[in-house]
């Protein structure tokens, strides 16, 4: 597991562990959340394919999921290009690079994001038949590091499948993601702080995290490779509409949160919404939380 210390990689673990499997968790630095699997401490960024190729051949590794993104917690989300490309498109070239030197066939699940086929018009579903044309640094080296596995599965050098992520909000998100500043927001007005923030005029796509989970799972044993499949609810939400859910699921009295105005960060369009049917034909795949479960189980996770 590649990225298991981050928001999606832990939950993916805990689904692994749940379902009898023993994780092999490899990223930099250790976590508390991962105390309970095996560890090991390698800096992909930095390692050569040979050394990746040593550790997997070492653990004896016949399958890959790749969680690991440029655009997380501990670098910032503030990335350079040049940055990005290192973590999402050069670190996976090496990856794929290793895997290919094992003496057996091994399997990727690679996570991409639904940002890699850029915007849309509103009213329009992203089905795996749209282009991708993906317009910003974050969503340009994703969608490289994408079609680098794509292109090895089709090679045949790898098996394996592509999840290309619609947002994601559940319990534990990144502190950095839009999710997680909400949810810090709300525990300090909580404390009697005011909450002040600029929401997008934006309709998006949240799927719960532990639903991803239950994704990659699916991918792992699917029988089938060299395939891009969207992963989302399926539906759309004003974001509007989420900030007054999860305000009210905090138990903050009404008028409690100031909008202000001004230009809001974002990875994507203001319209996301995944086709989720492909994920239903390959996987066996449905979201099973609704957006108000997902929210609650957010706020409750501590």
């Amino acid at each position: 597991m590649l990225g298991g210390t981050g928001w999606v990689g832990r939950h993916v673990c805990a689904a692994l562990a749940e379902r009898g499997h023993d994780p092999l968790v490899v990223a930099r630095n250790h976590v508390p959340h991962v105390s309970g699997y095996d560890f090991r401490p390698l800096d992909l960024v930095a390692a050569g394919a040979g050394t990746i190729a040593e550790m997997l051949r070492a653990e004896d590794v016949g399958i890959v999921i790749n969680a690991t993104d440029g655009a997380n917690t501990t670098d910032g989300w503030d990335r350079t290009e040049a940055e990005l490309r290192r973590v999402n498109v050069d670190s996976v070239h090496r990856l794929l690079a290793a895997m290919a030197e094992l003496p057996w066939r091994s399997r990727i699940v690679h996570i991409g994001t639904i940002h890699e086929y850029g915007p849309v018009g509103a009213g329009i579903p992203i089905g795996e038949s749209v282009t991708p044309r993906p317009v910003n640094a974050y969503a340009r080296t994703k969608f490289a590091g994408s079609a680098a596995a794509l292109e090895a599965a089709r090679d045949g050098v790898v098996d394996g499948l592509v999840l290309r992520l619609a947002n994601v909000c559940g319990p534990y998100p990144s502190p950095a993601s839009f999710p997680g500043k909400l949810l810090q927001m709300f525990r300090d007005a909580a404390g009697g702080a005011e909450v002040v923030l600029s929401i997008a005029d934006a309709r998006r796509d949240f799927v719960d995290v532990r639903d991803v989970a239950d994704a990659v799972l699916r991918a792992v044993r699917a029988p089938v490779t060299g395939r891009a499949v969207n992963i989302g609810s399926g539906t759309v939400v004003d974001i509007r509409d989420l900030v007054a859910q999860l305000a009210e699921v905090a138990g903050l009295p009404p008028g409690a949160i100031k909008e202000t105005g001004g230009p809001v960060p974002s990875l994507g369009g203001d319209w996301i919404q995944a086709d989720i049917r492909l994920a239903e034909r390959l996987l066996g795949w449905r979201p099973r939380t609704g957006l108000a479960e997902s929210l609650r189980a957010m706020w409750e996770a501590g």
